[in-house]
């Protein structure tokens, strides 16, 4: 009877952990690609656990063919050891390597392209953190940096414009989310200044918004020499480290 008691509370448990994760958008659960460039990276990464697998396969069966020829047969256990290597292999190499999420100061490295799948692989794991508008915010924002990524392949990576885009998407906007994140759980739904830090934070993350989709359109334009992101979204940065709940 104590053990089904037991049992009944463990389930219980269980069921309210899965409740809470589904209240608060299951953040728990895979996490969704936002763009094409993190779905890019994640797709490397899988092509490269797939041939590792196939290596791992192939020199399995080939040393069993190899042992096989040298010994006339490996028998029933031979072919088991095979099979449970197989297994083991498969299950080993399919989980690795993992999805390396880039740390906050490597995101600005590497060329556009690569710029922007960093980021967007970023955003998504800090999403679940966010509160909900502002993760809506970035969830929406991955389109917007494809479309930006497209333009800048095409724009010399020395080229001012360049330099602007980078300190907007791989300096400004995940500072304005560490800063957040670095307020206390309970501070966050506190009214400072007129607004909350959730709210600060929503309004911060869609003026970023509508400054990558502005660039984005001058970039299609082809008005470069126009580009007029200058400093005006260091405005826009959420809070000061030093003070952040502001």
């Amino acid at each position: 009877m104590s053990d089904l008691t037991q049992d009944s509370d463990r389930l219980i448990r269980e069921a309210q952990v899965v409740r809470n994760d589904n209240r608060r958008g299951g953040r728990h659960r895979r996490i969704v690609s936002i763009g094409q460039g993190s779905k890019r990276l994640k797709r490397v990464n899988w092509v490269k656990r797939i041939r590792n697998v196939l290596i791992a396969v192939f020199s399995i069966w080939l040393a069993g063919g190899i042992a096989g020829a040298m010994f006339n047969g490996i028998g029933f256990l031979g072919v088991m050891a095979l099979l449970v290597s197989t297994i083991i292999a498969v299950v080993v190499f399919s989980s690795f390597p993992k999805v390396t999420i880039p740390k906050r100061a490597d995101i600005n490295k590497g060329d556009t392209r690569q710029l922007v799948g960093k980021t967007e692989l970023w955003l998504e794991h800090q999403r679940p953190a966010l509160p909900p508008p502002a993760a809506q915010v970035v969830e929406d924002m991955g389109v917007q940096l494809d479309a930006l990524g497209l333009q800048l392949e095409a724009v010399p990576q020395d080229h001012p414009a360049t330099r602007e885009v980078r300190q907007l998407v791989g300096e400004t906007l995940p500072e304005m989310i560490d800063s957040y994140r670095k307020i206390p759980a309970n501070l966050r739904t506190e009214t400072r200044a007129g607004a909350t830090p959730d709210q600060q934070l929503t309004e911060g993350l869609g003026k970023i918004s509508k400054e990558i989709d502005h660039v984005t359109r001058q970039l299609a334009e082809g008005t470069l020499d126009d580009l007029a992101v200058k400093h005006r979204y260091l405005d826009y940065k959420y809070g000061d480290p030093a003070d952040p709940v502001t």
